[in-house]
């Protein structure tokens, strides 16, 4: 008596699990990787707003000797602080005038800070203003 064996077509059982949970790695890993780079796309984009608000605000005080009113900042790059110090220089920088414009922003967990200084001649009324 002779056994003929049958073949079976189709997917087994395993092979489907094996599929399904490669499938659902592989939609997890590119959920997080979208998140990610969404997080990253945030903080550059604050940290581009600060480093265009510093730059026009120390460019403001340089050229103008004026800074640029909070308002049109706001407007400007919404969500940006800008912060503007002066003092006068000193050493090799005696008789210039040190301005330093700090910008700060919020990139959903972190707080992006941008620092910029630049020593200017002092204005010919004395002191920036």
């Amino acid at each position: 008596m002779s056994h003929v064996r049958e073949r079976h077509r189709g997917f087994l059982m395993a092979e489907l699990i094996v599929t399904f949970t490669l499938l659902g790695v592989i939609v997890v890993g590119l959920a997080v990787s979208v998140h990610g780079f969404g997080l990253f796309n945030r903080y550059e984009w604050a940290r581009q707003r600060c480093l265009a608000a510093a730059q026009a605000q120390l460019d403001s005080m340089a050229v103008r000797r004026v800074s640029i009113d909070g308002e049109t900042c706001a407007r400007l790059w919404p969500g940006v602080t800008i912060a503007v110090q002066q003092q006068p220089g000193t050493g090799q920088w005696a008789g210039l005038q040190l301005i330093e414009v700090t910008a700060t922003a919020q990139a959903g967990p972190r707080q992006t800070i941008v620092e910029l200084a630049r020593y200017v001649e002092p204005h010919e009324g004395g002191q920036a203003r």
